[in-house]
């Protein structure tokens, strides 16, 4: 268990279900304060005691403010940010997607992140700590047909996240990623059978990601052990990524 949790406060995004639900748990259970945004709190199950749970659209930037506004009224202070809520969007070749579409999904998956990054950031960096992680993709390295909106954000999530890393770096704030794998997530109902086989198939163990395991890496990488790392991208792919 990570010992740079014990008292921490954090804020994840997405929580009430799927990844986000897995490393709100676990920060939860290595003695960090968790507080909660998502879009159907109500889905929440109640498996730990959240610091707080708010209705929160992240691609809304008044919104994420007024509640990271909140955030640090009532936990005092925020020492780590998960950007984890996602849309995937339909199956679709690229020609078909409506516009709207596509900007739904990269104002979640991009602009989410930034709205979260863009309040967080001086927070953060006034107190000379913080640990931001973007939850990728491995879409976002690869590119996968047929989800081209989801690839171009989650790629973007990348990128954004190298950036911003360095413009960090002396501060005492690192900016990290996660891109997975496929894993057995709600996500998946926004997806074709065929769709979520060809995905399986691209993974060399043969079995999609586990909650747990993406949960364990989280834990680590906002920790204070995790002191010399930024800018990264870590790998969660089952042997399907090797750069």
């Amino acid at each position: 268990m990570p010992r740079g949790l014990n008292g921490r406060t954090a804020i994840v995004t997405g929580a009430a279900g799927g990844i986000g639900h897995a490393i709100a748990a676990r920060l939860a259970g290595a003695g960090a304060k968790v507080e909660i945004w998502d879009w159907s709190p109500e889905t929440f199950d109640g498996a730990f005691t959240p610091a707080a749970i708010r209705k929160l659209d992240v691609s809304d930037p008044a919104a994420v403010a007024a509640a990271f506004e909140s955030a640090v009224a009532e936990l005092g202070q925020v020492d780590i940010l998960v950007n984890n809520a996602g849309i995937n969007g339909p199956v679709l070749p690229m020609w078909e997607l409506a516009p709207e579409t596509w900007a739904s999904v990269l104002g979640v998956n991009l602009t989410g992140v930034f709205n979260g990054c863009r309040v967080a950031a001086p927070h953060m960096k006034a107190r000379g700590y913080g640990r931001i992680l973007n939850i990728a993709s491995m879409a976002g390295k690869d590119g996968v047909p047929y989800i081209s909106a989801y690839s171009a954000a989650k790629a973007g999530v990348i990128g954004f996240s190298k950036a911003i890393s360095k413009e960090l770096a002396d501060s005492g704030v690192t900016v990290n990623c996660i891109a997975p794998a496929m894993a057995e997530t709600g996500l998946q109902a926004q997806m074709t059978p065929e769709h979520i086989a060809a995905m399986k198939a691209k993974i060399p163990m043969g079995r999609f990601l586990k909650l747990p395991e993406i949960a364990d890496m989280a834990a680590w990488i906002v920790s204070e052990e995790c002191s010399f790392t930024t800018g990264f991208t870590f790998d969660l792919s089952g042997g399907r990524s090797t750069y």
